[in-house]
Order: structure tokens, then sequence, then C-alpha cells
């Protein structure tokens, strides 16, 4: 063979081919509209509802306040030292993931995935401006104009202002918003706040404008880890060929008994914001938004056929619905061993962290013995350990505590810096206070290796108590 009849290597990258998703109506459609507000409602007004708590801290009911270190939500506080409390929080979100995935496929990439939601947004915002499907493929196809030019540009300007929007809504949740848009706005905010809200802007217009599908498809992991979650009793869209084969068009006034009821309209393809055709079976592309079904189910109405060639199904069904037999019922696909599991674990984890907020106490102690030197013998020929205790004060308010021993070694507490045994901590901080433990001389705790001994702290204000577990060293006689 000659080196010119050398046949070329397959491209690894195919050029993206833009959708131009078709305006549908339906239950389906409609749903998502209501998530789409909803969900942004709460991403752009959260950071501005107020929350009263106090002359000490910041009335915002949502925060993540990095510079101290800790969370806002409403009437909870969550500190450094919580994090666990986030964590189940993300696990939470993980198992439920599992859960909605196993029970109706890929029901959160359809729905609720901010990809997706912005996307739609930029889509009606492309819409309101271009025009419907056939009206933005002629304006794709025709050459750069002054009409071409100020449609771009106008979409292109929303889309900014949404991207602009965006981003600064989420650096929002990181500082008191009123003081942050005015500093915005004065140029007076931190370097930090334009940086992030620049690439939260440009990300949100790239990826809802242009990429759209493509980040669902090659940098969205979940569509090679959905396979795991879904099982034969997984509820997802599917198209029913056994009913719409063989298709074919339909021809006004004949009735052709051999032929299925799809007539290959396209409608469900002209509406896919993947733009796939859901008639090929499974694809590693559909996000189960499930606009093909009120796609197909407008044209059924409209020719004359039941509604359903394309719906949810689960595969356990097909063999049934092949032989003309019913379904199971929809519950039973969805309240099964796995499913159960699912919502026990998330459950489970919800609970635990219900009662660890509730148990949790408003005092936070640490304990930790000063070890060079271990002890001092002073000159009476008493043996004195130092600590540094760190009291951590959650309330909105400065509140004094006080601090003793227990033990059954005679033993007294003196304050650094302090003529009584209370120490006052500000309002929501962490306090470091050193503490002396001194035992008389040739007593069983001054002779002894190790005694152990028990801090007690409490807030004098609300007699809430605390307690730290250590030890006192003697000279080990």
């Amino acid at each position: 063979m000659s080196t010119s009849e050398t046949p070329e290597a397959p491209k690894l990258y195919a050029a993206r081919e833009p959708v131009f998703p078709r305006r549908v109506k339906g239950t389906f459609r409609n749903l998502k509209w209501v998530i789409m507000v909803v969900t942004l409602g709460i991403y752009y007004i959260t950071p501005w509802i107020r929350w009263d708590r106090g002359p000490e801290l910041p009335d915002q009911a949502v925060l993540v306040d990095l510079a101290n270190r800790r969370f806002f939500f409403f009437m909870i506080e969550i500190w450094p030292h919580e994090f666990y409390f986030v964590a189940g929080l993300l696990i939470m979100a993980g198992l439920g993931l599992f859960l909605f995935t196993s029970a109706l496929g890929r029901v959160w990439c359809g729905y609720a995935c901010p990809q997706t939601v912005w996307t739609d947004l930029f889509i009606l915002v492309e819409r309101w401006v271009e025009g419907d499907r056939n009206a933005r493929v002629r304006l794709w196809n025709q050459k750069w104009g002054i009409r071409k030019a100020r449609l771009r540009l106008t979409k292109w300007t929303i889309w900014l202002l949404i991207g602009l929007a965006t981003g600064g809504a989420w650096v929002f949740y990181f500082t008191d918003a009123p003081s942050l848009a005015t500093n915005l706005v004065t140029g007076e905010a931190h370097p930090i706040a334009y940086t992030t809200m620049g690439i939260l802007t440009l990300t949100t217009f790239a990826f809802g404008g242009f990429f759209r599908e493509q980040v669902c498809i090659y940098a969205c992991p979940w569509p090679r880890i959905q396979a795991a979650m879904m099982d034969e009793d997984t509820l997802t869209v599917a198209y029913r060929e056994w009913r719409g084969e063989p298709r074919g068009k339909l021809k006004k006034g004949q009735l052709d008994p051999n032929q299925g009821d799809c007539i290959d309209c396209m409608a469900c393809v002209n509406v896919c914001p993947m733009g796939i055709d859901i008639r090929n079976g499974q694809q590693l592309a559909c996000i189960t938004c499930a606009l093909c079904i009120d796609a197909c189910d407008e044209v059924m109405d409209r020719i004359g056929k039941p509604r359903g060639l394309i719906g949810y199904l689960a595969l356990m069904d097909e063999a049934a619905e092949r032989a003309g037999a019913h379904p199971r019922q929809l519950w039973r696909h969805i309240f099964r061993v796995r499913t159960m599991i699912y919502t026990a674990l998330w459950a489970g984890v919800g609970v635990g962290l219900v009662v660890a907020l509730f148990l949790r106490s408003e005092i936070d102690v640490n304990v930790t013995p000063v070890r060079n030197p271990i002890y001092v013998t002073l000159s009476d020929g008493s043996i004195r350990n130092t600590y540094e205790i760190r009291i951590r004060n959650k309330q909105p308010e400065e509140r004094p505590f006080q601090i003793s021993v227990d033990s059954e070694a005679p033993l007294t507490v003196s304050l650094e810096g302090a003529e009584d045994q209370v120490v006052h901590v500000p309002a929501d901080e962490l306090k470091t206070q050193r503490v002396y433990v001194t035992a008389p001389a040739g007593s069983r705790a001054a002779l002894a290796d190790r005694t152990e001994l028990r801090f007690w702290i409490e807030d004098v204000q609300s007699t809430d108590r605390v307690n730290a577990d250590t030890i006192f060293n003697g000279k080990g006689e």
C-alpha cells in the first residue's frame, strides 16, 4: 500500500454541533419552570435575609464567616471544631443523590442541577431575543450582519448580567451582603471579591451559554457513575419502541395497520436540550428532563393516539408491556429494598445530626497541661502544675466562667492575671487562660507520680457546666 493510500487516524474529538431546543408545553416543562424559580430564588435571595444575633454578631441569616471561621444558618452557629455537621450534610446529599437516582434515574440532572437550571435560563433568554428553534437555526446559518450582531450582542449582554448576578450572589454568602454591595459599587471591596465575581461571571456565561450539554457529557462524572445506582426497577425516560415501530409519516386520511404510533415528527428530538434521539434507547447524554414526554404527548393528542409513547418506564416492565399486560404499580418501583436502605441511611444521618445539634454544649473547653517543666516545686515544698484552658463562649454576649477542680487530693486553683477563679470570655470568642493547680507539700498528690484531676468550668450566669479530665504530676516518690 502506498503512503498516499494510508487511512487517516480517527479523530478523538468531534466539533460541537449546536443544539437549538424547541419550546414545549406540558407537565414536566411546568415542573422545570417551578424548580427553576424556586432554586434561583433561594440562591439569589438567601444572602439578603436578615437575622438578629445581637450587637456582637452579623445580622445575616446564612453566612460563611471565613475570617472568624464560623458558619451561620438562621439560629444555628457552627464552629470549626464542629465541621462534622458539614460533613454529615455532605453525606446526606450523597445518599439523597443515590436514592433519587435509584428510584427515578438522573432526575437531579434533569431538574435541579445548577448546570441544568442556568442553561434553561439562558435558553429562555435566547428564545426571547432570537425567537424559537427555527428562527435560531436560520440566524445561526446566516452571514454576519447588523441584525445578527444586534441580536447576539443583546443576548450576550443579558447572559453576562445573569452571570454577574450569579457571581455577586455567591460572594454575598461570605460577608455581610448590604455592606459588601456598597463596597462593590464604590470600589472599596477586597480584590478577592472582584476576582471571585469575575471568575463566576465568566464560567456561568460560558457554561450556560456555549458549553451547555458538553459540560454534562464530558466534564461531569455523574453520567458514568449513575449506572451503578440504577437497576431494572429504576424508572427512567424511555421510548416504547414495541408500540411506536415501525415508524412512518402520517398520511392524511390514511391509516396503515402495519405502522406504529410514531409518526417520525422529530418533536422529541427538537425539544431535547442534549440534542439526542430518545428513540435510540438509553444514552449517556440523556439527563431525563422528560421534555420529550411533553412533546410526544402533545403530538399523540393531535393525532388521536394514546399518550405514553415516551414516558417513565422500568426495564422490569418492558416484557409485560410488550405482551400487553399492565406494568407494576408505580409505588412498587419506588419503595423497594434498595431505596428503603438508602432512605434509612439518609434519615439515620439526619437524625444523628439533629440529636448532636441539640445535645451540644454552649461551652467548649480544651485543657492542655504545660509540660515544660512537668511540675514546679515552690519554696514551701508544695508542687504546682500549669495548664492552659481554652474556653469558647458561644453566647452573643460576654460571659463569666468559674474554674474549679475535682479530685480526691487537696488541690488549689489560681488563675494567671485574676484575683479570683473567674475568667471573662467575650461574646463568640475563644480565650486561653493559664491556670495553676497546687498540691500541698507532703500530700498524696505531691508525692504521687500521677493523680487524676477533673476541671469544672461553669457559666456563672446560666450555671451550665462542662468538665475536662487531665492528670496532675507529682514527684513520684
